[in-house]
């Protein structure tokens, strides 16, 4: 399947649902992707089971802070360097691009490099949404080195980082990315394609044209693009919990760009100025949403903040005080709920201290 100029809204409206916040702004992952389309370059989807199980899959991302990104695009060139010199660390040619993750200009990017390398991009990535970390990946949870991490800036600066474990590869990976001005592209996790097969998160590329594509034609038909997403999540396979978790506007929010990420926190009001507001714990994505006491969800499970008359998905840089949206929760796939996943990406491990529970074992009242 080819992921052409007419799949390209659908796709990127999706990446940024999946995005829960982060991976950056797919509206210029959608412009990048898009000039590379009408120059003529194909941008190829595979299937992880079309690998072989030899192959080189080289995942690629763009790291730091959304905020940064506003200002400072992604560098395709750049990101080609970076598997340029991953291809030279191990000595052999890359077979396939992969996404880190599934979310926002993280999931354009890859095709990105794909189409300026013609090699062919896996319908797959390693976190099935998007999260803030490095280490937060199905390839790290199953087994996957992250080592070496190849670190590039479009002034050609280069840093190969190799570690002893994944969390410090993150940890030295995010000061570089902070000196090179809060925004590189890197490579890592570079792996065969058995791996590729069996350690992501499988076809997560083309659920994100369908969750774009389920909007859009929900809009175009004048029909509820909130029921269409719950029907339409309820009939994948495994089925997944869709559920709106709140309905009102932003009244306060507090985000600043430190330590590389974007952090911060959002208050949202009903509409009707009743009840007890609900608060949103954010870095780079968004993590946990509470209302006083009660937690209505936390990651791994995806929350999503959409307008909420389009259904348009709205990012942590393009949060403004007096939106009206409405709060998604979608679950996850089991593989992101393993406890060894949950040990990576739960919800003690962003600050909330309490023990992980699935979205749809939760009751909300909207």
């Amino acid at each position: 399947m080819d992921l052409t100029l007419d799949k390209l809204h659908d796709f990127a409206r999706g990446a940024a649902f999946l995005g829960t916040g982060g991976g950056g702004d797919p509206y210029v992952g959608r412009l990048i992707l898009q000039q590379q389309l009408r120059s003529g370059a194909r941008v190829k989807l595979i299937d992880p089971s079309e690998l072989d199980d030899d192959a080189l899959v080289v995942p690629v991302a763009n790291m730091g802070a959304p905020t940064v990104l506003i200002e400072r695009f992604p560098n395709g060139p750049a990101a080609v360097a970076a598997v340029r010199k991953m291809e030279e660390l191990l000595g052999r040619k890359a077979a396939a691009i992969m996404p880190i993750e599934a979310g926002g200009v993280n999931a354009t990017l890859p095709a990105v490099v794909g189409a300026l390398m013609d090699l062919p991009v896996v319908d797959a990535d390693g976190m099935g949404r998007a999260f803030p970390e490095l280490q937060m990946t199905t390839f790290s949870v199953y087994g996957v080195p992250g080592s070496p991490v190849v670190i590039k800036d479009e002034h050609d600066n280069e840093v190969v980082v190799k570690a002893v474990d994944d969390e410090t590869a993150e940890w030295l990976a995010r000061v570089v990315c902070i000196r090179m001005g809060g925004k590189a592209e890197i490579t890592l996790y570079p792996m065969n394609g058995h791996d590729a097969k069996t350690k992501s998160v499988p076809r997560t590329i083309s659920l994100a044209m369908e969750i774009g594509r389920v909007i859009s034609d929900a809009r175009s038909e004048q029909r509820d693009p909130f029921e269409a997403l719950a029907a339409f999540f309820a009939s994948t396979e495994p089925a997944r919990c869709c559920k709106i978790l709140f309905d009102g506007k932003v009244v306060d929010l507090l985000r600043e760009t430190t330590r590389g990420f974007a952090i911060g926190r959002l208050i949202l009001q009903r509409i009707d100025g009743g009840g007890e507001p609900m608060e949103i714990a954010f870095q780079n994505e968004f993590l946990s949403a509470q209302i006083g006491e009660a937690v209505l969800a936390t990651a791994p499970d995806l929350i999503c903040i959409l307008d909420r008359e389009t259904a348009e998905p709205i990012t942590t840089e393009g949060l403004r005080y007096g939106q009206r949206v409405k709060v998604v929760g979608v679950s996850v796939p089991p593989v992101m709920r393993t406890p060894e996943a949950l040990a990576v990406w739960g919800p003690r491990k962003f600050g909330v201290d309490r023990d992980y529970v699935p979205i749809e074992e939760i009751d909300v009242a909207v």
